[in-house]
C-alpha cells in the first residue's frame, strides 16, 4: 500500500516532518530525550540538535527538560509541543483523506505495468 508522506516548508531553512514529530511523540512517552534518541536509533545530540531546531522554527520551546543527575531528569512536551504534534497529524490525515482515491489510481496504474 502507498503512503503520502507530509513535509511542511515553512522557507528555505525551517521545515518540519514526520521524523521531527516522532521524535515529539517519543520524548512524549518516554519522558526523556535521551530515552526518546535511543528509541529512535538517535543519538542524544541528533535529538537535541532537532528539538532546538523545532525552538528556532516555532520561537518557542517545544519541550521542558529537566536537567539530570541523581533524580535523572526528564522532558515533557510544552502546550506548543503538543500542539505542533497535533497540528501536524491533523494534516497528515487530511492530506491523506483528500489524495486517497488519485493514490488509488497511481497504485492500480502500476499494477498495470507490463
Amino acid at each position: 500500500m502507498s503512503k503520502l508522506q507530509v513535509r511542511l516548508y515553512f522557507d528555505d531553512n525551517s521545515w518540519i516532518g514526520p521524523g521531527k514529530v516522532a521524535l515529539l511523540e517519543a520524548i512524549a512517552e518516554h519522558g526523556s530525550i535521551s530515552a526518546a534518541g535511543r528509541a529512535m536509533d538517535m543519538s542524544y545530540k541528533r535529538a537535541w540538535d532537532l528539538v532546538a531546531e523545532m525552538n528556532r522554527i516555532f520561537g518557542s520551546p517545544v519541550i521542558a527538560a529537566q536537567p539530570g543527575g541523581k533524580s535523572g531528569g526528564g522532558a515533557e512536551l510544552t502546550p506548543l509541543g503538543r500542539d505542533v504534534v497535533a497540528h501536524f497529524r491533523a494534516v497528515e490525515a487530511a492530506s491523506q483523506q483528500a489524495a486517497g482515491s488519485h493514490i488509488s489510481s497511481l497504485e492500480e496504474m502500476r499494477k498495470q505495468k507490463t
